[in-house]
């Protein structure tokens, strides 16, 4: 198929999102003076904005490109649950796969800005595991929307804020490989090493180094290109996408290793680029796209979202009119 007839085939697919919500919200303001109680400026908002957040944003950007998204998480049993399903209806995002626990926190994280400055930001968040009752819970719900949806694909959205276990792991990728289902995951630290048998994985180059604990010299291809070998060998994975900024998208599996470069843009603010790139890697992987493909087209997609300022979804119209100029089939 085309570039434009694979971008109409995003419209059926149905994706299951995993993983750590939240809310972003936004103070904005001036500052004029110092503060007589401390050295510290005072900030005049004259401005408030609350966004979806974490895996949250990547449902945000699964809908930007036509396609259904189904998130599964945990969250708090409180005033910020409250604020977290009014932005899920206000953004016509459905709520069956969101469990609330009255051990748990919703995850808001507050950033206070005056003339484009991040002053300070506020995690009001519980960063503890879900424990074994609100596991169990939480898988239930995940297998039985995996069947009654019809799923494509399912990304594991990982922040390391306790939403995903080993243990949830293991069996959702156990119950996705019986069921023919891709699996797709943008990790963190804690869980790294216990993707194992997942599609693909997608970590960023920190994110690699950190998860793996060691130092290589990622400037040299052949480095990089023997650290991933190994890993997607020792972990079963069948493709791994390496995001490297400023250098582009590496993919590596058995029968493919390309750097793709990336684009020079004029870069805003590189905030959720990453949700992008896992959004559009997972439904060009739905429909079965080449691992080269998949790299080139989820690269486009994070260099056109760091053009914005703040984290925004991806704009699907402008995703297509930049893939066509590059003659992307």
């Amino acid at each position: 198929m085309n570039i434009r007839e694979t971008f109409e085939s995003f419209n059926k697919l149905n994706v299951l999102i995993i993983g750590d919500v939240m809310i972003d919200a936004y103070m904005w303001g001036n500052v004029s003076r110092i503060s007589p109680e401390a050295p510290v400026p005072i900030v005049a908002v004259n401005k408030k904005e609350n966004r979806l957040g974490g895996a949250a944003n990547v449902a945000l950007n699964i809908q930007a490109m036509g396609a259904n998204p189904i998130l599964c998480s945990v969250i708090g049993d409180d005033e910020g649950s409250k604020l977290f399903f009014q932005l899920l209806k206000e953004q016509k995002l459905s709520s069956k796969g969101i469990l609330k626990s009255k051990k748990r926190t919703t995850t808001v994280k507050t950033r206070v800005i005056a003339g484009n400055h991040q002053m300070l930001r506020v995690d009001d968040e519980i960063e503890n595991g879900i424990d074994k009752k609100e596991n169990e819970a939480l898988t239930k719900q995940i297998k039985k929307l995996i069947v009654s949806e019809k799923v494509d694909v399912i990304i594991f959205e990982d922040y390391d804020k306790g939403c995903i276990s080993e243990e949830l792991i293991k069996t959702s990728v156990s119950f996705a490989k019986q069921k023919n289902i891709p699996t797709v995951v943008d990790p963190k630290r804690k869980n790294f090493m216990s993707y194992s048998g997942v599609t693909l994985f997608k970590p960023n180059l920190k994110e690699l180094k950190e998860g793996l604990k060691i130092e290589f010299n990622h400037n040299e291809l052949k480095e990089l290109e023997k650290v991933v070998a190994d890993f997607i060998k020792k972990q079963n994975i069948n493709t791994a996408l390496i995001t490297l900024s400023e250098k582009g998208i590496y993919t590596h599996n058995s029968k493919t290793k390309a750097l793709i470069p990336a684009h020079i843009r004029s870069i805003a603010d590189v905030s959720g680029a990453g949700d992008t790139v896992i959004s559009v890697a997972a439904l060009c992987l739905a429909l079965n796209l080449s691992p080269v493909h998949i790299a080139t087209l989820a690269n486009l997609a994070g260099g056109l979202v760091c053009e914005k300022v703040g984290v925004v979804p991806i704009d699907k119209k402008q995703l297509l009119e930049e893939a066509m100029k590059l003659k992307l089939k």
